[in-house]
């Protein structure tokens, strides 16, 4: 029996995602140009057992399969991304013809089958053409953007109405550009990693004016950054301010903070926090800039998958507590910390005054089929049922969260990690290409029916009880 608890509005949107180089494959097909990524994952080494992307999930072939299993598991909204060389093989000028009619078919057959597109459009597949013009680090970088923009909403905007401009720029820049795990696969100094961080910013904020001004469709606009979530360790004022101000600070030698992002986007400045931390590092702003990238958004959109437990200490100095042993994580390593899914709303829809959109969330796990043909994955549905519950338990207290994306819709190429991580609601035989829902899948699917209202159903007491066997014998050491 379900309990009709949920806080979630009417119009909550509930979805999945997936990336175009995670899933895609076809990798050099109809013309498509290569990315950044085609590249480093021909170098021997950089990706777990040699992995690429070159074939992934075949998406590209399947698409009209996946999104009739979208359409049968209850799906009404579905992430994509665009691949920036399939639609400019050199990343400007000539556009391939095929490479775009992809999407648009793409398009209609998710129109058709009743989801509603979300369109990023830069999930990391830089151009490898433009990369050898300098990449992110090119002044000309955003404008570059804004072209591929103008090309992909002159086509969609017509069928399109969300939009999101960068996923993720903590990692393209600082995974990509500054430690080097990630695609370009460079190890450039801090100062370098920021200018392109701004240009990066001016290409957001270039797009969003392509948008706005182009498309046929009314927009709605946002972007994806990383959400990096600090929760309290206890229930105390103190514990919840050092929390909320963790999450509003700027550390001098990485990228992995909110504030750095959100506020020119949001604020039309440089936050005063960032400024002091990264000192003369800092990118010089020129004139017009800021009234570039300050642009109007409907949304923040945030990929949020744990957070840093942390506390208030001596002074109100910010402390992190250490995870203690045993303490549960994913497959990723990644603790399991439900709290980020209240605690990341709650600051960002404060600081910055717009809707939250859930645009990631989800777990690694080392699924596999078993003898039933099934796979079983109940921790991934109670992980979900958690955060899911600190997610509702935000809307409850009055935050303006809009809309909540799985990750993934299925398993796919996980980057550095290649096929090692299983992020799916759909199980990927990546041999024989065979799809097979999780149980989780279905789990989702009534979540979704229901408008969260599911996540308070009873437990099943029609599974086994244990608790009567005999106690076990044990010998004596």
């Amino acid at each position: 029996m379900t309990s009709l608890r949920s806080s979630f509005p009417p119009s909550f949107t509930w979805g999945a995602a997936a990336a175009a180089y995670q899933i895609e494959g076809a990798w050099n097909a109809e013309g498509k140009g290569p990315s950044v990524w085609d590249m480093l994952t021909s170098q021997p080494g950089r990706i777990w057992m040699n992995d690429s992307g070159r074939e992934a999930c075949n998406h590209f072939h399947r698409y009209e399969d996946d999104i009739l299993m979208m359409r049968d598991l209850g799906f009404k909204a579905y992430r994509l991304s665009i691949s920036w060389p399939r639609v400019m093989p050199a990343g400007t000028g000539a556009v391939n013809k095929k490479g775009l009619d992809f999407y648009d078919r793409l398009v209609d057959r998710l129109l058709e089958a009743g989801i509603e597109p979300w369109v990023t459009l830069f999930h990391w597949d830089y151009p490898y053409e433009l990369f050898l013009r300098g990449g992110w680090l090119n002044p000309e970088s955003p404008r570059w953007f804004e072209e591929y923009a103008r090309v992909v909403v002159d086509r969609l905007s017509d069928r399109v109405g969300h939009w999101m401009t960068l996923n993720e720029p903590q990692c393209f820049l600082g995974l990509g550009h500054l430690t080097g795990e990630h695609a370009p696969g460079l190890r450039l100094g801090l100062e370098e990693v920021l200018l392109a961080s701004h240009h990066a910013l001016l290409a957001h904020g270039r797009s969003v004016q392509v948008i706005r001004s182009q498309a046929v469709r009314k927009p709605f606009i946002g972007f994806a950054p990383v959400g990096c979530i600090s929760h309290p360790a206890t229930n105390s004022v103190a514990d919840a301010d050092a929390a909320m101000r963790a999450m509003a600070s700027v550390y001098p030698d990485n990228l992995w903070n909110n504030i750095w992002w959100g506020d020119p986007i949001f604020r039309g400045c440089y936050p005063e926090e960032g400024l002091r931390a990264y000192g003369k590092l800092a990118p010089k702003v020129q004139p017009g800039d800021m009234e570039t990238i300050n642009q109007p958004l409907d949304f923040y959109g945030c990929n949020i998958y744990s957070s840093t437990k942390v506390r208030a200490g001596d002074g109100g100095r910010i402390e992190v507590v250490a995870a203690g042993q045993g303490e549960a994580h994913t497959h990723f390593l990644w603790p399991v910390s439900p709290e980020a899914l209240y605690w990341g709303p709650k600051f960002l829809a404060g600081r910055y005054g717009v809707p939250v959109v859930i645009t990631e969330n989800g777990l690694s796990l080392n699924d596999w089929v078993g003898l039933d043909g099934r796979v079983h994955d109940s921790a991934r549905i109670d992980f979900l049922n958690l955060y899911l519950r600190q997610l509702d338990r935000a809307a409850a207290e009055g935050v303006d969260v809009r809309g909540y994306f799985h990750w993934s819709i299925m398993d796919n190429f996980e980057w550095a990690e290649g096929y090692k991580h299983r992020f799916g609601l759909v199980y990927v035989d990546y041999a024989t290409q065979q799809r097979t829902p999780k149980d989780s899948a279905y789990w989702f699917r009534r979540v979704m029916q229901t408008n969260g209202a599911s996540l308070y159903d009873e437990p099943d007491q029609s599974e086994p009880s244990f608790n009567n066997l005999p106690e076990l014998q044990t010998s004596p050491l």
